[in-house]
């Protein structure tokens, strides 16, 4: 028997755990490339860049309290919770059918992902050795990469086949199967405390853990192309004439697929920082290949970049945030983490919005703005990476 055999990361947990955030994904993504017409229709084509950034708003905000809960009172009623969210907010949809209400349930939906995500990360990171933590993100980063890409393709399927009514219960459903699950699933807090008024009581470090402060910085910048992607490529599909606005995020997260399970294990052996340089670089020309994309090939060598570049950058980002993170605040980190992720997506589907302004010459200016912003990414993280290996040197010596 081999002593210094690594343990397996694929154990039952893991697998249940990785089917639970498939369908949480699917139910959520599944809305996206439909509902910009939805909001149009209704007479708030204006106000497109708030169906994301209001979802993001309330996920952000929501994450220090999500966080504190993780490290206090468990992962999986966290998980539970944000599923539960999506549950209700599918069977509400059909019922709010002017903007203003639709805009407020778009608020409450982000609760979904203020809880669920943050939940999962730190279960994840409890149940898989540290020398295989990268590798375990990009596997689970897969399960929740295929119900992003799926999802968005399926909801557009079954809105143009069937009804958006019956779109938004399908939603329903997924995250109610995705809440089965994970009641199931034992918890890996060992010390947990009881649900008290004590438990949403948050200091400043529960809103910014400090010690994870760069890869933070490094995903709001990089996260600003993926709200500016939520945002206007529905659209441009109308306008390149694709009938399944889905199709876009669909070839992106499969890309992502790809290379995400390669990104993270590559990062173990080599290092976060010289990995993230790499996604960034894909970011940028992702970036540029999709804004001034005038044809569908082109537009789709755009999708495809960019799902290298995400596939890249989110396992990494998000191991190097637990690399940093330890077991007394690990909840508060991933929180951290999450809290830079949705800022990125919020503020980048807002300006986006405002710069694109319903025209479709305005698209390339668009997503230059979000190329330069990875670019700032790209240089950051390269000062990281110099000044890491220049510390390394004087150590040796």
């Amino acid at each position: 028997m081999n002593q210094h055999a690594v343990p397996s990361i694929l154990t039952t947990q893991f697998w249940l755990l990785g089917i639970s955030s498939f369908l949480f994904s699917s139910s959520f993504n599944m809305l996206i490339p439909e509902l910009p017409a939805y909001l149009t229709a209704m007479g708030g084509a204006e106000y497109k860049g708030f169906i994301i950034g209001l979802f993001t708003l309330t996920a952000g905000l929501s994450r220090p309290f999500s966080g504190r809960l993780t490290d206090r009172v468990g992962r999986v009623p966290v998980m539970v919770f944000g599923s539960l969210v999506c549950v209700l907010c599918g069977f509400l949809y059909p019922i709010f059918t002017t903007v203003i209400p639709f805009l407020m349930l778009r608020l409450v939906h982000g609760f979904s992902t203020g809880f669920k995500p943050t939940g999962t990360s730190a279960y994840v990171a409890d149940i898989v050795p540290v020398t295989r933590r990268g590798e375990a993100m990009g596997i689970h980063g897969i399960c929740m990469g295929i119900g992003s890409a799926f999802g968005p393709a399926i909801g557009s399927l079954i809105s143009n086949r069937f009804s958006l009514n019956m779109l938004f219960y399908t939603s329903s459903l997924l995250a109610f199967l995705s809440i089965i699950i994970l009641i199931n699933m034992k918890e890996t807090l060992r010390e947990r405390q009881k649900l008290s008024f004590d438990s949403f009581r948050l200091s400043r470090r529960d809103i910014f853990e400090p010690d994870v402060f760069k890869p933070a910085l490094i995903i709001l910048l990089v996260y600003f192309s993926f709200g500016a992607v939520l945002t206007v490529t529905p659209d441009f599909s109308d306008h390149l004439g694709l009938d399944n606005r889905g199709v876009y995020f669909m070839v992106f997260t499969l890309f992502s697929l790809l290379v995400r399970l390669v990104a993270g294990k590559t990062s173990d052996r080599r290092g976060r920082e010289p990995v993230a340089i790499v996604g960034c670089c894909f970011l940028i020309v992702a970036m540029l290949f999709t804004g001034f994309a005038q044809s569908i090939p082109v537009f789709f060598v755009g999708a495809a970049l960019f799902g290298i570049s995400m596939g890249v950058l989110s396992p990494v980002l998000s191991a190097w945030t637990v690399d940093l993170s330890g077991d007394h605040n690990r909840g508060r980190a991933i929180a951290t983490m999450y809290i830079a992720l949705e800022a990125g997506i919020g503020l980048g589907a807002v300006i986006a919005a405002e710069l694109f302004s319903n025209k479709i010459e305005n698209f390339p200016l668009v997503f230059m703005a979000m190329a330069a912003l990875a670019l700032l990414g790209l240089i950051y993280t390269s000062i990281i990476y110099h000044k890491k290996k220049l510390a390394t040197r004087v150590i040796r010596r």
